[in-house]
């Protein structure tokens, strides 16, 4: 089996020559140059990626949800029921939950994984679990560093078989009970802010209880001391199964030179993972919407993105990254379709 290491060693850069030819092709449609705004940008980006061959296609799309429970959940930072992460992942296979909805709205298809659910195996999910939830990050470790090491290389594995398969836009997405904490702590450590500025709401918990949930990721921070340099220790030591997962689509997408387009809080934790991992793979993120959780700012400013979206969701489960994926249709819409000025005589 292939390890981390060997896995995350060759993701390739993004062409700087297609970038500038597909620059100069965009100063040359019919329109004023730069005047489509980021959406130019986009389309540059992706012009870049080595994995996509071209923009004169309709990319195969795929979001991938990584559900799993938390031990963090036994220190009451929810108010929403642990089996609610089991209820709505069977709920994805009825293709009516959000993410289901705006993802057959955008194109794409929802993978919907078992990577920690705190249940017996549930039919006609993908089960790539190691473990019945992750371990209280309060009191312990959520999984340790070889299990990390291991499972996230199972999880870009993955990710590059469903490359393979066709699949050229990845998003991700997660569902979990309570793990709007292990992400919080996971950015209180990566982006060097305190949890008072990262803590948020989550799952509408209460404002009165809000110090609680704090203490709680102060706790986890301190119990665990994550080594903020190493993105997987601070994974495996305060993050959780869902997180990883998606820190392992992030990894996997940039090795086979492809863009991911991350959802809200939760992803950005995992992005700042992932390029702790392997800095690499900056190039190849998409950042949809600016998330209504609290410390979505000083995640994002941490990772150098500015999201295309702001609609103040906060839903999670990919939702977001669904959205975002009408734009990267757009950006290739706008690079194929479009008429140039000098086919229709017009010099500016």
């Amino acid at each position: 089996m292939d390890t981390l290491a060997s896995l995350i060693c060759d993701i390739p850069p993004l062409n700087a020559a297609a970038m500038r030819d597909a620059q100069t092709h965009l100063d040359g449609l019919l329109k004023p140059p730069g005047s489509l705004g980021r959406l130019e940008s986009l389309a540059v980006q992706l012009a870049g990626m080595p994995g996509l061959k071209g923009m004169d296609q309709d990319f195969k799309k795929a979001i991938i949800v990584m559900c799993a429970d938390h031990g963090v959940y036994d220190e009451q930072v929810t108010l929403s029921p642990k089996a609610v992460t089991a209820i709505q992942t069977m709920n994805m296979l009825r293709n009516n939950t959000g993410v289901c909805v705006l993802a057959k709205q955008a194109g794409a298809l929802v993978h919907v994984i078992d990577i920690g659910i705190d249940s017996d195996p549930l039919p006609g999910i993908l089960s790539l679990k190691v473990a019945r939830g992750s371990g209280n990050i309060a009191r312990e470790p959520a999984m340790s560093g070889a299990v990390a090491n291991a499972l996230l290389a199972r999880v870009i594995s993955h990710t590059s078989e469903l490359a393979q398969q066709g699949v050229k836009v990845f998003g991700v997405g997660e569902l979990g009970m309570a793990n709007t904490t292990p992400a919080a702590a996971m950015i209180s450590v990566l982006a060097g802010a305190e949890p008072a500025e990262v803590v948020g709401a989550g799952a509408n918990f209460p404002q009165d209880k809000m110090a609680h949930k704090i203490a709680v990721v102060q706790q986890a921070i301190a119990v665990n001391q994550p080594d903020a340099r190493d993105g997987v220790d601070v994974l495996a030591k305060v993050g959780g199964y869902d997180l990883l997962g998606m820190t392992g689509v992030i990894l996997g997408a940039a090795r086979c030179g492809l863009p991911v387009v991350l959802d809200g809080f939760l992803s950005y934790a995992s992005a700042l993972a992932a390029c702790r991992i392997a800095p690499a793979v900056k190039p190849y993120l998409i950042p949809s919407h600016f998330s209504a959780e609290k410390g979505t700012a000083i995640a994002l400013n941490a990772l150098g993105l500015e999201p295309y979206l702001h609609m103040g969701m906060r839903l999670g489960e990919g939702s977001g990254a669904a959205l975002a994926m009408h734009l990267v249709d757009a950006a290739c819409a706008v690079y194929t379709d479009m008429g140039s000025l000098a086919e229709s005589n017009i010099q500016l």
